[in-house]
């Protein structure tokens, strides 16, 4: 019987001159501190929010949440006066009509631009630093 032939797993390339290992941490520095400091307020507060926002934050951009303008636009009006917290990035597709309150990784220019209009846009870190409870959050998709 020959021998089984197994496949290396995915995060090994084969190249010419033998075996990459491929890392799969993210590289970006500010990428890295929000998320220490996300896994840090879980510690501290022992809620499951902060580490579950971290968790999805290590995945890779591909995988990661963009959500438009005008799905936080309708989400607004359902939570009303509720932070809207999304772990990726904000697009500027569509409008709001009432005010909205995001706290986001990143910000496309023209989303932070409609956002501001009517609400506020702030980023992770610094929704961490003014302490906003986690009733008052909202994870949106």
């Amino acid at each position: 019987m020959p021998p089984r032939v197994r496949f290396p797993p995915p995060a090994i390339f084969l190249f010419k001159k033998g075996v990459k290992m491929v890392s799969r941490e993210t590289k970006n520095p500010e990428r890295k501190k929000v998320i220490a400091a996300l896994e840090k307020q879980h510690r501290k507060t022992k809620q499951k929010l902060w580490k579950d926002i971290a968790e999805r934050l290590k995945k890779g951009r591909r995988n990661r949440d963009s959500v438009n303008v005008w799905k936080l636009g309708m989400l607004g009006k359902k939570f009303g006066k509720k932070f809207l917290l999304v772990p990726g990035k904000v697009l500027g597709q569509g409008e709001i009509e009432e005010s909205v309150n995001v706290i986001a990784l990143e910000f496309s220019e023209t989303a932070k631009k409609k956002i501001g209009e009517k609400g506020k846009a702030i980023g992770l870190l610094e929704a961490l630093e003014q302490k906003i409870k986690a009733s008052d959050i909202v994870i949106v998709k």
